[in-house]
């Protein structure tokens, strides 16, 4: 007999990255943030701060952007690796 999933299970599986396109899109709009961020930062602190805090919003949405295509590798192999099971050996009668 099937199981129907409960409503938090399907609520939970709206919020699972599932492709590299949905990683892209979620990239996508942390950049935006990012840069939306820096130009406040820019506005608040004229000049070299300013520049600076821009940059460091930017960086921040590099490195999360190449952890989560880095994640949605690691699970594309993972889900590709199929374990091996270890054949047994019959025993040895000397």
């Amino acid at each position: 007999m099937e199981r129907k999933p409960s409503l938090l299970r399907k609520i939970s599986r709206l919020f699972v990255i599932k492709n590299r396109f949905e990683a892209s899109a979620i990239i996508y709009a942390l950049a935006l943030g990012s840069a939306e961020r820096g130009h406040i930062y820019l506005a608040q602190y004229p000049g070299f701060s300013g520049k600076l805090l821009f940059l460091a919003s930017c960086v921040a949405v590099f490195m999360a952007g190449a952890k989560i295509m880095d994640a949605m590798k690691y699970e594309r192999e993972a889900k590709a690796a199929v374990p091996v099971k270890a054949e047994a050996s019959p025993p040895r009668c000397d």
